[in-house]
């Protein structure tokens, strides 16, 4: 007996300004996906929120340049992914919008595809997916609201200060609690955009004004001066820990423009030379920072270590960068699960996760 492939919708691009990265993971999964297994299909979001088909074949322009990465607007379709379709696609535009998804992985990165606003979406759909839920996804994406999660259940985390508006910054007040330096970012974002480091009172206005740019609330935390290490969680109700990574930026700090643009902008350490006994405690630290956050399917945590062997937890990812060289994956890699396999992994683990939520009653 024959069974067909499983359709896989990969769903990447997104109404953010970490479109671009969500791009190039998009890329890497749909060329190492298993096409034995699976027939996969491309599904586009632009920066505006519509949902397209693109051109299968070609996707994408400039596809090996993070600085020109696009999503190819030629021949694409309009789509959308309607209540309790079960993954049945809808055109807008004519024309056929293809078979049935029996699973999607959304490579999106933050708002309007990290936060739970597409989770939602697919659970109302009927349609399996990748990842965390929609309460993981929100609260991993807050970094406001992970944090208190994470200080009330009595995990470390660095100190730090929510903003509400621009008219709430003081910095003598801030820079009194938190001393200096400390570091500005939106509290709804990742890549490190919109995140600054600021050292005196010159920086701190134009930090504040372009962390405002992409958020409504802004977190400002204090500077740890310690190591960054990063840890991969898998699973889902018996998640598992990877090898552990370490970031040495070049850059003054992680930037967007270390991640994504230079080169040389970091070395990614896999594994870490740490030993024995601290990776151990990392790694346990992961596994409980994930399941305190409500997370599923993947994340990633990052930790900062100081030299006095104090460890802080700094944030959850819970899609974390997707490219073959981006350190979720690496660490799997290192910690014996391929690229191809892993992706094989989390589609799995996606539908595990379905059909043990269909076998709920929905009536008394």
């Amino acid at each position: 007996m024959t069974h067909r492939k499983i359709r896989v919708g990969i769903l990447f691009g997104g109404k953010s300004a970490e479109h671009e990265v969500s791009l190039q993971s998009a890329k890497n999964v749909a060329d190492a996906i298993d096409r034995d297994k699976y027939d996969v299909s491309l599904i586009g979001i632009d920066k505006s929120g519509r949902w397209l088909l693109p051109d299968q074949a070609q996707y994408l322009l400039n596809a090996t340049d993070p600085k020109l990465i696009a999503l190819n607007r030629e021949n694409e379709r309009s789509i959308a992914l309607v209540p309790q379709s079960g993954g049945a696609l809808t055109s807008l535009s004519g024309g056929d919008a293809g078979s049935p998804i029996d699973v999607v992985f959304p490579i999106l990165h933050g708002p309007f595809g990290e936060d739970g606003t597409v989770q939602g979406l697919l659970k109302i759909a009927g349609v399996p997916f990748v990842g965390a839920g929609v309460l993981g996804s929100a609260v991993g994406m807050d970094k406001d609201v992970a944090k208190r999660l994470l200080r009330d259940a009595g995990l470390p985390i660095a100190r730090f200060v929510v903003l509400r508006s621009a008219e709430d910054a003081d910095f003598d007040a801030i820079s009194a609690d938190l001393g200096l330096p400390f570091f500005v970012k939106p509290a709804n974002l990742g890549s490190s955009v919109g995140v600054h480091k600021v050292n005196a009172r010159s920086d701190f206005e134009d930090a504040i004004a372009d962390a405002f740019r992409f958020d409504t609330k802004v977190i400002v935390e204090e500077f740890v001066d310690g190591r960054e290490v990063e840890c991969s969680v898998l699973g889902n109700r018996d998640p598992e820990a990877s090898v552990l990574g370490e970031i040495v930026s070049n850059h003054d700090f992680y930037s967007y423009d270390a991640k994504y643009i230079d080169e040389d902008g970091a070395a990614l350490v896999v594994p870490a030379d740490l030993p024995e006994e601290t990776s151990e405690r990392l790694r346990a630290l992961a596994i409980d920072a994930f399941k305190v956050l409500e997370c599923e399917g993947m994340a990633r945590v990052d930790f900062f270590l100081k030299a006095d062997g104090t460890v802080l937890i700094n944030e959850i990812n819970t899609i974390p960068g997707f490219t073959k060289i981006s350190m979720y994956p690496r660490l799997w890699a290192a910690s014996g699960l391929s690229y191809k396999d892993l992706i094989d992994r989390l589609i799995r683990l996606a539908i595990e996760r379905f059909e043990r939520e269909q076998t709920l009653q929905n009536s008394y």
